[in-house]
């Protein structure tokens, strides 16, 4: 068809994009509204190149410094005060990263190396650009699922990774109680839900599998 042709993709993108333009001048030029749909048309006709071609690595290279642009510009445009885009370059990177490295992506060494350089990389932005609160905890603790899960979900030991999981959780609740609201212990209440992901999966997932064991002998 000829919407997955890359000329075709071409001449529509920059076509509608012209036209945007006109719009928001004619109708609001106070507001320049037409740069975000006009981010998402760049991607069509590259986005159509690539996998026509099967060249996925460039497509995640070329998305990756596309939005990092576009939300770099966005930053200057609307809240130059707030260098916001920095907190977004790194984590981006990762994507081409990855599919740079195939196979390789899915082991544990990699999810190690990602997960504390981005640790370190927002931990070093937490203390020297904006240091009034440890905000740094937050992507820390969702970066930190990744070695996690990449290690029990290779070795099917799904029981040890409810019980490793609830650990973090608990340790995350506690230290935001500790952080954000010293006066009141608010963290016992999400931390008791979370103890039900391994009390259900002893009962009915480990503790099934352990007596079906023994009845098979």
């Amino acid at each position: 068809m000829r919407k997955f042709d890359p000329g075709f993709a071409v001449a529509g993108s920059i076509m509608t994009i012209i036209f945007l333009m006109l719009v928001n001048y004619l109708t609001s030029s106070q507001y320049v509204w037409f740069f975000y749909p006009s981010f998402v048309l760049s991607l069509w006709p590259i986005g159509v190149y690539c996998v026509k071609k099967g060249k996925h690595k460039q497509l995640a290279l070329s998305y990756s410094l596309l939005l990092i642009s576009f939300l770099t510009v966005e930053n200057f445009l609307h809240s130059p005060q707030y260098p916001w885009s920095i907190l977004t370059i790194y984590p981006i990177f990762w994507w081409p990263i990855l599919v740079f490295l195939e196979k390789r992506a899915l082991t544990l060494t990699v999810a190690l190396i990602g997960s504390s350089t981005i640790i370190f990389y927002y931990a070093v932005l937490n203390v020297f650009v904006w240091p009034q609160h440890p905000w740094a905890i937050y992507p820390a603790f969702v970066v930190l699922w990744w070695p996690l899960t990449i290690y029990h979900a290779k070795r099917k030991t799904f029981f040890a990774f409810s019980l490793h999981a609830t650990l973090l959780l608990t340790i995350f609740f506690i230290t935001v109680n500790a952080i954000s609201s010293t006066g009141e212990i608010w963290a016992v209440y999400p931390i008791f839900c979370v103890l039900w992901w391994p009390l259900s999966m002893y009962y009915f997932v480990y503790k099934r599998r352990l007596y079906g064991s023994r009845s098979s002998r």
